[in-house]
């Protein structure tokens, strides 16, 4: 089954911003709910859609991010609340591999302290 060229397209674009990181062998990608979900250093990090890439932020940097034009909250499927997480990045960052890597860093020290800061079971 082939992937839409969108999502194609998004991959390779969060590919570009872990090469730009140093870091292209810690992403991975598995299909979810026809998207795909990506992790960075074995943590979710950003879910691609038809809507558009997501990545996942901390509540701190979400602001900045959801201050730029074309930015919103995701909404996973029709009648669901915005996500508290997940936010669109606009296409214009994703295009811009070192912008968007800035980003795609700020997702990954959320994903390390969030693993981190959670007790175990």
């Amino acid at each position: 089954m082939s992937m839409p060229a969108a999502l194609e397209a998004m991959r390779r674009e969060l590919e570009d911003a872990a090469v730009h990181l140093g870091k292209p062998h810690d992403l991975r990608f598995k299909p979810m709910f026809g998207g795909l979900m990506a992790y960075f250093d074995e943590q979710p990090c950003a879910w691609l859609t038809i809507d558009g890439l997501a990545l996942k932020l901390a509540p701190a940097d979400q602001p900045a991010l959801l201050q730029l034009d074309g930015a919103a909250r995701l909404i996973a499927k029709a009648g669901a609340a915005p996500s508290r997480h997940y936010i669109i990045v606009p296409a214009a960052v994703c295009r811009d591999t070192a912008q968007f890597a800035g980003w795609l860093a700020k997702s990954a020290a959320h994903a390390t302290s969030a693993t981190r800061s959670r007790p175990r079971r």
